[in-house]
């Protein structure tokens, strides 16, 4: 047979009094190897306190609503917010229209920065005792509900419903002086600025408005609407990291906000931060695989990344022609995605050095340093001068990214200015990398190549109707790859100092290569010889 209503509820009071009657000695068990006497008694005495509630609640069958305040008052000073507001509720239910009932349950609602709730406790304390003075008379019955709509109000406030409090106070006739009423209204004023401000798209105006609304709260999360509106305001501003730390608020007090989710996602892809675009984006699907938001943004990533990747594939095994247009593929998905549209603008240009297309790799560069100076972007385009021979040009943009550049940088900036001028005066005198027509950048392998390529060309026996000429040209053929294919030699010539024995400026110079060490003739053929000694052979049939 099953108990009755007031028996369970008796057993349920019992048993909660018996829980806390023996927290006092758990208590005195952590202290036993103390001597306090104080410890002791207080001990005692929480004891002696159960022991009477007990007594009552056997007597009574039931906890009467003041003793479950009591009860709940106890629990609170201890902490215990969930027996607070277990005891607060069944006084609610004995006494359904004690406004003070409603009011401690609000204080422990706030203590658990439960908010929402206290607001529901508090506004019910306040209709019950405005029922209550609106009955008795208002002579000297009012305090308590002045006070409780005061609370309210500045609950309001924290909770971003700052034109709900402004109300309040209306009520309350409070001065407009007062400065939790200014508060209030200055609040409500900005969410009004910040709304308006948002209708017209006015993305500045609504953040700052926004912002200052948020200021009169003690935590931002507490009002999620507004908190979220300022994240989006910063995302239209492009205040990336700013979105990133709202919408990380927002997801700490709400970790299911799918929003905030795909919001912050999109800020981390905006900033080029793939891995944690991605977790972001995953992260909302999983709590809702259909969300379009969350959806859309890793879609639009992973094919970003994809074509991004395979154009970096290509550019490595040489293909420049294919990454290059792979990489403006990956472009042309968002421009305004910058912090990825910007740095594979210049591996683009990097790819039109190395296919010779300098022009074009000037023209790309260009674009770069337009949309925003930075010492990359200078320094790029100035590589694509250089290789394209405009000196000049090259050294009025390394003197730039010089100016802009931060202190750690300045070293390598300067060195970049030297290096232009060196090319510069080289090219009007004997220029090693036009002679062997390759780039100022040219790996070794490509000297190499270059070289086999012309001396095959001008060597003096395939050349008997200009004999001198090819002569001279071989010559110089041979002394540029001597020069450039040493790695001390070459790198002197681009400091531009001299690289062989009593060169001067503008004098002769003196050098131990002979460029006819490299072939000899015998059998019908002539062999090409790289390096001398044991070097490497490759046989040439004239034909």
């Amino acid at each position: 047979m099953s108990s009755s209503p007031p028996l369970q509820r008796l057993l349920r009071h019992l048993t909660s009094l018996s829980i806390l009657c023996l927290a006092p000695f758990q208590i005195l068990h952590g202290h036993q190897r103390s001597s306090s006497a104080s410890a002791l008694a207080a001990v005692l005495l929480s004891v002696a306190s159960c022991s009477i509630q007990l007594a009552a609640a056997a007597d009574d069958g039931q906890l009467s609503a003041g003793k479950l305040r009591s009860l709940g008052e106890n629990a609170l000073m201890e902490r215990d917010y969930a027996a607070a507001t277990s005891y607060y509720r069944q006084a609610i239910e004995l006494e359904p229209d004690n406004a003070v009932n409603y009011y401690k349950l609000y204080n422990v609602h706030k203590r658990m920065r439960s908010l929402a709730e206290a607001l529901d406790d508090i506004s019910n304390a306040v209709r019950i005792e405005a029922e209550k003075v609106a009955r008795e008379g208002s002579s000297g019955n009012d305090k308590k509900l002045k006070e409780w709509t005061d609370q309210k109000a500045k609950l309001l406030v924290g909770l971003g419903r700052c034109d709900e409090a402004v109300e309040e106070y209306k009520l309350l006739k409070s001065p407009t002086n007062d400065p939790s009423v200014e508060r209030a209204q200055i609040c409500a004023h900005s969410i009004f600025s910040a709304n308006n401000a948002l209708s017209r798209k006015d993305w500045s105006n609504a953040s700052t408005h926004l912002k200052t609304a948020l200021s009169y709260l003690s935590s931002p999360s507490d009002a999620p609407d507004l908190l979220f509106q300022l994240a989006q305001t910063l995302f239209h501003l492009e205040d990336y990291y700013g979105v990133i730390s709202d919408t990380g608020k927002l997801l700490k007090a709400f970790p299911q906000h799918l929003e905030a989710y795909a919001l912050r996602g999109e800020a981390y892809w905006k900033l080029n931060e793939v891995e944690m675009a991605g977790k972001h984006f995953r992260e909302g699907l999983k709590l809702d695989p259909e969300h379009e938001g969350c959806k859309a943004g890793h879609r639009i990533m992973k094919k970003v990344t994809k074509k991004d990747k395979k154009a970096d594939d290509h550019f490595a095994k040489g293909n420049y022609k294919q990454a290059i247009d792979l990489w403006w593929e990956a472009m042309n998905n968002d421009m305004t995605h910058l912090h990825f549209v910007r740095p594979t603008l210049l591996k683009v240009v990097k790819a039109h050095i190395l296919l010779g297309e300098y022009d074009k790799a000037v023209e790309e560069a260009t674009k770069h340093v337009a949309n925003e100076e930075s010492v990359e972007g200078l320094h790029a385009l100035g590589e694509a001068q250089m290789a394209g021979e405009k000196f000049d040009e090259a050294i009025r943009t390394y003197q730039r990214a010089l100016e802009i550049a931060p202190e750690d940088k300045k070293r390598e900036c300067n060195q970049k200015v030297e290096e232009a001028k060196v090319a510069l005066k080289q090219s009007k005198e004997k220029n090693y990398y036009n002679i062997l027509g390759v780039p100022r950048n040219a790996d070794l392998k490509t000297i190499k190549k270059e070289y086999k390529k012309l001396a095959l060309q001008w060597h003096p026996d395939k050349n008997a109707d200009d004999k001198e000429k090819a002569e001279k040209m071989f010559q110089d053929i041979s002394e540029a790859y001597e020069v450039l294919s040493d790695k001390e030699l070459r790198a002197k010539y681009d400091r531009g100092e001299p690289v062989f024995e009593n060169q001067g400026h503008g004098g002769g110079q003196t050098h131990h290569f002979n460029p006819n060490m490299f072939f000899h003739h015998g059998g019908g053929g002539q062999h090409f010889r790289h390096g001398g000694g044991g070097g490497q052979r490759v046989h040439f049939n004239w034909g």
